[in-house]
Formats: C-alpha cells, structure tokens, sequence
C-alpha cells in the first residue's frame, strides 16, 4: 500500500522548509514520491518554494483552499484517487497551517481510498519563538494539529536557548491540556534540536514515527472567518522597502492579527527573492522564478489599512 504521510504546523512554522528535508531524504533512497500542497487560499505559495524539489522522483500537486471544509475534502480526495493510479511509493500532504487533522484521518478510511493508502507519519511543525499571546483559536489550532502527530519537531531551535526551548514545551502541552489533547502524565516524543544537525538517526526515528490519535474537545476550526487570507499577484517591491513595511504592518494593530506573509516577490530589474516574516522574524532569499505572489495571513485583518503598506491587493 502507498505511504500517505502527513505535515502539519501553525501558521509560520516551518512546514515547507521541513518538508525540503524530508522529502530529499526520499528521493536521495531512491523512493517515488508526491507532495499535495493545500494553501488557505485561492492562490498556492509554497507550490513555488518547492520546485527545486521536482525531479523523476518527486512530483508536486496542488489543491486549492479557502471556501469550507468539505469542497476542500473533496477535492483532496479526488486527488489521491488520481496520484493512487501514478505508481507512488509515498504522499506526502502539506495542509494550509489552518487545517483540522481530523479531516485526514477520516478521509484515509473512506473507499477506495482505504485499499490503496495507509498512515505512515504524522508530523506536527512547531516554531519555539512563536508569538504566546494569541488567540483560543490559534491555540486549537496548535493543540489539534499536535494531538495527531507521531512526533512533534521544533523549527528554529538553534535560535533558542535551553530555557526558551524548555519554556516552549511547557507552552504547548499546556495549550493541549487546555483543549483536553494531553492528560496528566501523558508524553508527546519532541525533536528540539538545530535541524541542520539532524543526522541518519535523527531521520529514522521521525520517518517511523507513525501517528497518534488523542481524544480532544471538538471545536469549529474557524470561527465567524476570523482566519483571512490576502493575495497580491505580480508583486513589485524594493527588498529593504518591504522588509521596513512588513515590520510596520506586524506593529500597526490597525492591520488585524497577522501571523504571516510569505512570497516570491520581483524586486530590482528581472530579480526575484523569495519573502518569509512572521512576528519573530524575516528572512529572505534570491530565487529564480516566472511570476511574483504575495500572501498575508492572519485574524480580522483590514484590507484598507494593508494597502497603505502594500498596495491594492489583488484578492
């Protein structure tokens, strides 16, 4: 049967910068592998941070999101109806950081997905420098996507100190315990440690790490549509301009909650480089690329105030 593996994580985690590792480890053994991107939004971002993936053993696909839970179900179930027929040994899913585990694990054992997939890992993305402060939304989000997974890996680590590292682990299992994920005396296996250090021991505890199944107090994944995404095609910005106004937009309150903005975006003359901010931090790098998309995400967030720092969003 197909390994069907899935990576899930909070806005911002890390998801797509793990999965680059994770699936090279396949494609250097040789494995024939399929990603499914889904993005909370009409437009897919991490479709274009991934293409340096693309290769015999490694295809990319893209479901679209946005527009409720079960047009979204549906349309990755018809996906890996198709991707069944391709000869994959392993799919590996990256849903929107908005994403109810709860939606896979039911969709593995409806027919005929349930004759050709089984679970092999579920693993939840976790960012240590992560804002505290936010929302019981948010925080269910997190708890949810961490009841699930096989094991729970840090992102960043070699950012964070011992304590803060220790101070982030406390946070999470607190937060599963609020939503009623974690019991007392209940251990969830984390990795913390700098993932450019992850060796061949490392790799084989996380890809037979297999998945959990925690009981949790169901709640709607998004409530009133708090969650928002807005997309700007073909964006055009000066590097050390957009790094200025990112940091404005995160500091301006006017804006909503953001959690994130990620892109490629078209800087001086034909250059391209890639965007990823989010409350903590912006990196930055130079791509190659066709086409320019920006993506903000985040809660409540006010459209008028965000053009004044990146123009006339185009969705």
């Amino acid at each position: 049967m197909i390994k069907l593996d899935l990576i899930t994580g909070f806005l911002g985690s890390g998801k797509t910068t793990f999965i680059k590792k994770y699936a090279r480890y396949f494609i250097d053994n040789n494995e024939r592998i399929c990603i499914i991107e889904n993005d909370f939004g009409a437009i897919n971002v991490d479709m274009v941070m991934l293409r340096e993936l693309e290769s015999d053993n490694c295809n990319l696909e893209m479901i679209v999101g946005g527009d409720g839970q079960e047009a979204h179900k549906r349309r990755l179930k018809t996906k890996l109806i198709s991707m069944a027929m391709q000869g994959y040994e392993r799919v590996i899913i990256e849903p929107s950081g908005i994403f109810d585990p709860d939606e896979f694990f039911d969709l593995i054992y409806e027919e005929p997905l349930d004759r050709w997939y089984e679970i092999g890992n579920v693993i939840c993305i976790v960012d240590p420098t992560q804002d505290k402060n936010i929302s019981d939304n948010s925080k269910y989000i997190l708890a949810t996507e961490a009841a699930g997974a096989g094991i729970i890996l840090f992102s960043k680590a070699g950012l964070c100190s011992r304590q803060e590292l220790d101070y982030s682990k406390k946070f999470l299992e607190e937060t599963m315990k609020q939503f009623g994920c974690l019991k007392e005396n209940t251990n969830i296996e984390i990795i913390d440690a700098d993932w450019n250090k992850l060796g061949d021991k490392d790799f084989s505890r996380i890809i037979n790490c297999g998945y959990n199944k925690m009981s949790y107090i169901k709640m709607p994944i998004v409530d009133g549509n708090k969650f928002d995404t807005i997309f700007y095609f073909d964006f055009t910005m000066e590097q050390e301009l957009l790094r200025d106004n990112i940091r404005k937009i995160f500091a301006d309150s006017r804006c909503g909650f953001v959690h994130r903005i990620k892109g490629v975006v078209k800087g001086n003359a034909d250059s391209f480089y890639e965007i990823n901010a989010n409350r903590q931090g912006i990196t930055e790098k130079e791509v190659s690329a066709d086409r320019a998309v920006l993506i903000v995400i985040g809660e409540n967030l006010n459209k008028g105030i965000l053009t004044e720092f990146l123009g006339e969003p185009t969705l």
